[in-house]
Protein backbone atom coordinates (compact mmCIF):
# COMPACT_ATOMS: atom_id res chain seq x y z
CA UNK A 1 0.00 0.00 0.00
CA UNK A 2 1.55 3.33 -1.41
CA UNK A 3 0.93 6.81 0.28
CA UNK A 4 -0.80 7.86 -3.14
CA UNK A 5 -3.21 5.50 -3.28
CA UNK A 6 -4.26 3.98 0.68
CA UNK A 7 -7.19 6.55 1.16
CA UNK A 8 -8.99 3.86 -1.41
CA UNK A 9 -8.62 1.07 2.09
CA UNK A 10 -11.99 2.26 3.10
CA UNK A 11 -15.24 1.32 3.31
CA UNK A 12 -16.78 4.58 3.13
CA UNK A 13 -15.08 5.02 0.00
CA UNK A 14 -16.18 1.65 -1.53
CA UNK A 15 -19.90 2.20 -0.71
CA UNK A 16 -19.21 5.86 -2.57
CA UNK A 17 -17.81 4.39 -5.60
CA UNK A 18 -20.41 1.67 -5.97
CA UNK A 19 -23.63 4.02 -4.96
CA UNK A 20 -22.87 7.55 -5.88
CA UNK A 21 -20.87 7.93 -8.90
CA UNK A 22 -22.33 8.93 -11.79
CA UNK A 23 -22.46 6.33 -14.97
CA UNK A 24 -19.56 7.91 -17.24
CA UNK A 25 -18.07 4.22 -17.58
CA UNK A 26 -21.41 2.83 -19.15
CA UNK A 27 -20.56 5.98 -22.66
CA UNK A 28 -17.12 5.20 -22.58
CA UNK A 29 -17.42 1.41 -22.54
CA UNK A 30 -19.59 1.99 -25.66
CA UNK A 31 -17.61 4.01 -27.42
CA UNK A 32 -14.63 1.89 -26.85
CA UNK A 33 -17.06 -1.47 -28.66
CA UNK A 34 -17.65 0.94 -31.41
CA UNK A 35 -14.18 1.92 -32.04
CA UNK A 36 -13.24 -1.85 -31.98
CA UNK A 37 -16.06 -2.86 -33.87
CA UNK A 38 -17.16 -5.34 -31.26
CA UNK A 39 -20.06 -6.77 -32.61
CA UNK A 40 -20.25 -10.14 -30.39
CA UNK A 41 -19.15 -10.40 -27.29
CA UNK A 42 -15.30 -10.88 -26.41
CA UNK A 43 -14.55 -13.88 -24.56
CA UNK A 44 -12.45 -12.55 -22.05
CA UNK A 45 -11.89 -8.68 -20.38
CA UNK A 46 -9.96 -7.81 -17.49
CA UNK A 47 -10.34 -4.69 -15.32
CA UNK A 48 -6.83 -3.12 -13.69
CA UNK A 49 -7.63 -1.64 -10.60
CA UNK A 50 -11.54 -1.84 -10.62
CA UNK A 51 -12.22 0.13 -7.70
CA UNK A 52 -15.98 -0.36 -6.23
CA UNK A 53 -16.89 -2.58 -9.75
CA UNK A 54 -18.28 0.36 -11.89
CA UNK A 55 -16.09 0.06 -14.25
CA UNK A 56 -16.40 -3.90 -14.06
CA UNK A 57 -19.94 -3.91 -14.72
CA UNK A 58 -19.66 -1.42 -18.00
CA UNK A 59 -17.49 -4.48 -19.61
CA UNK A 60 -20.34 -6.74 -18.94
CA UNK A 61 -22.13 -6.18 -22.61
CA UNK A 62 -19.44 -6.33 -24.20
CA UNK A 63 -17.11 -9.23 -22.77
CA UNK A 64 -18.54 -12.60 -22.02
CA UNK A 65 -16.11 -12.86 -18.88
CA UNK A 66 -14.99 -10.42 -16.87
CA UNK A 67 -12.73 -9.82 -13.97
CA UNK A 68 -12.21 -7.04 -11.75
CA UNK A 69 -8.63 -7.06 -10.22
CA UNK A 70 -8.47 -4.64 -7.07
CA UNK A 71 -5.24 -3.87 -5.16
CA UNK A 72 -7.61 -3.19 -1.98
CA UNK A 73 -10.03 -5.90 -0.77
CA UNK A 74 -12.28 -3.44 1.32
CA UNK A 75 -13.27 -1.49 -2.19
CA UNK A 76 -14.78 -4.84 -2.93
CA UNK A 77 -17.02 -4.27 -0.63
CA UNK A 78 -20.32 -4.13 -2.79
CA UNK A 79 -18.87 -5.52 -5.95
CA UNK A 80 -20.74 -8.46 -6.85
CA UNK A 81 -23.97 -5.88 -6.14
CA UNK A 82 -23.08 -3.65 -8.76
CA UNK A 83 -21.41 -6.04 -11.39
CA UNK A 84 -23.24 -9.16 -10.60
CA UNK A 85 -21.63 -10.94 -13.80
CA UNK A 86 -18.27 -10.12 -12.79
CA UNK A 87 -15.70 -12.42 -10.85
CA UNK A 88 -13.51 -10.13 -8.32
CA UNK A 89 -9.69 -10.68 -7.69
CA UNK A 90 -7.50 -8.92 -4.86
CA UNK A 91 -4.27 -8.22 -6.74
CA UNK A 92 -1.50 -5.83 -8.21
CA UNK A 93 -1.09 -4.59 -11.75
CA UNK A 94 2.30 -4.97 -11.08
CA UNK A 95 1.81 -8.79 -10.68
CA UNK A 96 -1.25 -9.84 -12.32
CA UNK A 97 -2.59 -13.09 -11.10
CA UNK A 98 -2.85 -14.59 -14.36
CA UNK A 99 -1.65 -17.15 -17.11
CA UNK A 100 -0.40 -15.93 -19.87
CA UNK A 101 -2.21 -14.56 -23.62
CA UNK A 102 -5.87 -15.32 -21.51
CA UNK A 103 -7.10 -11.90 -22.24
CA UNK A 104 -8.66 -10.07 -25.44
CA UNK A 105 -9.46 -6.83 -24.11
CA UNK A 106 -7.53 -5.38 -20.86
CA UNK A 107 -9.17 -2.13 -19.41
CA UNK A 108 -7.81 0.62 -16.63
CA UNK A 109 -9.88 3.05 -16.18
CA UNK A 110 -7.83 5.75 -13.83
CA UNK A 111 -6.26 3.11 -12.05
CA UNK A 112 -2.47 3.65 -14.05
CA UNK A 113 -1.91 6.90 -12.19
CA UNK A 114 -1.09 4.84 -9.26
CA UNK A 115 0.90 2.01 -10.76
CA UNK A 116 4.40 1.20 -11.47
CA UNK A 117 4.32 1.19 -15.39
CA UNK A 118 7.52 -0.16 -15.71
CA UNK A 119 6.14 -3.41 -13.91
CA UNK A 120 2.62 -3.29 -15.75
CA UNK A 121 3.13 -2.80 -19.10
CA UNK A 122 5.08 -5.80 -19.65
CA UNK A 123 2.41 -7.57 -17.94
CA UNK A 124 0.19 -5.91 -20.60
CA UNK A 125 2.11 -8.01 -22.86
CA UNK A 126 2.25 -11.06 -21.42
CA UNK A 127 -1.55 -11.45 -21.02
CA UNK A 128 -3.16 -9.93 -23.51
CA UNK A 129 -4.30 -12.41 -26.26
CA UNK A 130 -2.29 -12.06 -29.45
CA UNK A 131 -4.87 -10.12 -30.97
CA UNK A 132 -5.56 -8.33 -27.48
CA UNK A 133 -6.39 -4.75 -26.56
CA UNK A 134 -4.95 -2.58 -23.64
CA UNK A 135 -7.40 0.27 -23.39
CA UNK A 136 -6.39 3.26 -20.79
CA UNK A 137 -9.27 6.09 -20.04
CA UNK A 138 -10.06 8.42 -17.46
CA UNK A 139 -12.50 10.91 -16.77
CA UNK A 140 -13.12 14.44 -15.03
CA UNK A 141 -15.64 16.73 -14.53
CA UNK A 142 -15.19 19.58 -16.90
CA UNK A 143 -13.48 22.96 -15.95
CA UNK A 144 -15.02 24.97 -18.62
CA UNK A 145 -17.08 28.15 -17.05
CA UNK A 146 -20.57 27.81 -17.75
CA UNK A 147 -23.88 30.20 -17.16
CA UNK A 148 -24.96 28.49 -14.19
CA UNK A 149 -21.57 29.21 -12.62
CA UNK A 150 -20.80 25.23 -12.35
CA UNK A 151 -17.04 25.80 -12.91
CA UNK A 152 -16.68 28.30 -10.84
CA UNK A 153 -17.98 26.42 -7.64
CA UNK A 154 -16.11 23.55 -8.77
CA UNK A 155 -13.13 25.42 -8.83
CA UNK A 156 -13.54 26.59 -5.33
CA UNK A 157 -14.06 22.81 -4.20
CA UNK A 158 -10.76 22.04 -5.06
CA UNK A 159 -9.61 25.14 -3.21
CA UNK A 160 -11.38 24.03 0.22
CA UNK A 161 -10.31 20.40 -0.08
CA UNK A 162 -6.93 20.10 -2.21
CA UNK A 163 -5.95 16.57 -3.60
CA UNK A 164 -2.31 15.43 -4.73
CA UNK A 165 -2.49 15.99 -8.76
CA UNK A 166 -2.34 13.19 -11.13
CA UNK A 167 -0.62 13.64 -14.47
CA UNK A 168 -0.18 10.55 -16.21
CA UNK A 169 0.45 11.49 -20.02
CA UNK A 170 -0.94 8.02 -21.50
CA UNK A 171 0.35 9.34 -25.09
CA UNK A 172 4.32 9.40 -23.58
CA UNK A 173 4.08 6.30 -22.08
CA UNK A 174 7.68 3.44 -22.89
CA UNK A 175 5.06 1.49 -24.65
CA UNK A 176 7.67 -0.29 -26.50
CA UNK A 177 9.94 -1.04 -24.15
CA UNK A 178 7.12 -3.69 -23.66
CA UNK A 179 6.99 -4.96 -26.80
CA UNK A 180 3.45 -3.05 -26.91
CA UNK A 181 2.52 0.35 -29.41
CA UNK A 182 0.01 3.06 -28.96
CA UNK A 183 -2.79 2.67 -31.74
CA UNK A 184 -4.93 5.80 -31.03
CA UNK A 185 -5.66 8.54 -28.67
CA UNK A 186 -8.92 10.43 -28.59
CA UNK A 187 -10.78 13.18 -25.79
CA UNK A 188 -14.59 13.01 -25.32
CA UNK A 189 -16.71 15.42 -23.85
CA UNK A 190 -19.58 13.47 -22.35
CA UNK A 191 -22.86 14.54 -21.37
CA UNK A 192 -24.67 13.45 -17.86
CA UNK A 193 -27.80 14.80 -16.89
CA UNK A 194 -27.88 14.67 -12.72
CA UNK A 195 -29.76 16.78 -9.89
CA UNK A 196 -28.62 18.34 -6.46
CA UNK A 197 -29.27 15.30 -5.00
CA UNK A 198 -27.48 13.04 -6.97
CA UNK A 199 -24.60 15.50 -7.95
CA UNK A 200 -23.88 16.28 -4.11
CA UNK A 201 -23.38 12.38 -3.64
CA UNK A 202 -21.23 12.36 -6.29
CA UNK A 203 -18.70 15.16 -5.19
CA UNK A 204 -19.04 14.05 -1.58
CA UNK A 205 -17.93 10.64 -3.15
CA UNK A 206 -14.63 12.49 -4.13
CA UNK A 207 -11.18 11.15 -3.00
CA UNK A 208 -10.69 15.06 -2.01
CA UNK A 209 -13.39 14.51 0.48
CA UNK A 210 -12.18 11.21 1.81
CA UNK A 211 -8.15 13.22 2.09
CA UNK A 212 -9.87 16.06 3.73
CA UNK A 213 -12.07 13.54 6.37
CA UNK A 214 -8.58 11.83 7.07
CA UNK A 215 -6.66 15.17 7.66
CA UNK A 216 -9.96 15.93 10.77
CA UNK A 217 -12.36 17.78 8.93
CA UNK A 218 -15.42 15.84 9.83
CA UNK A 219 -17.44 14.31 6.86
CA UNK A 220 -20.93 16.49 7.86
CA UNK A 221 -18.80 19.83 7.36
CA UNK A 222 -17.51 18.89 4.06
CA UNK A 223 -21.06 17.82 2.54
CA UNK A 224 -22.65 20.15 4.33
CA UNK A 225 -21.03 23.51 3.00
CA UNK A 226 -21.53 21.29 -0.66
CA UNK A 227 -24.69 21.26 -0.21
CA UNK A 228 -25.37 24.68 0.60
CA UNK A 229 -23.22 26.22 -1.80
CA UNK A 230 -24.90 23.81 -4.41
CA UNK A 231 -28.51 25.13 -3.89
CA UNK A 232 -27.87 28.66 -5.65
CA UNK A 233 -25.95 26.44 -8.83
CA UNK A 234 -28.99 23.87 -9.60
CA UNK A 235 -32.06 26.31 -9.66
CA UNK A 236 -33.05 24.04 -12.46
CA UNK A 237 -34.47 21.07 -11.33
CA UNK A 238 -31.48 18.71 -13.26
CA UNK A 239 -27.84 20.09 -14.96
CA UNK A 240 -26.60 18.84 -17.97
CA UNK A 241 -23.03 17.78 -16.25
CA UNK A 242 -19.95 17.67 -18.88
CA UNK A 243 -17.45 15.47 -17.85
CA UNK A 244 -13.75 15.34 -20.10
CA UNK A 245 -12.77 11.90 -21.16
CA UNK A 246 -9.85 10.25 -22.73
CA UNK A 247 -9.19 6.62 -24.22
CA UNK A 248 -6.29 5.24 -25.50
CA UNK A 249 -6.00 2.29 -27.36
CA UNK A 250 -2.69 0.31 -26.79
CA UNK A 251 -1.81 -3.41 -28.72
CA UNK A 252 1.30 -5.75 -29.42
CA UNK A 253 3.89 -4.04 -30.64
CA UNK A 254 3.80 -5.25 -34.53
CA UNK A 255 7.27 -7.18 -36.15
CA UNK A 256 8.68 -4.91 -38.51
Amino acid sequence: MTPANRFYDSSRMAAAYAFARPPVHQHIVKTIGERLRITTRLPRALDIGCGAGLSTAALEPIAESVIGLEPFQRMLEHAHQVAPRAHFLVGHAERLPCSSSTFDLLTAAGSLDYVDLGLFLPEAHRVLAPNGVLVVYDFSMSRRADSNGLGDWHGEFERRYPAPSRRLDVKALAYADAHLQLDSYEELQLSVPMRLSSYLSYVCSESRVELAVARGVPEADVCGWCERSLRDVFEEESLDIWFDAYVAFVTQERSR
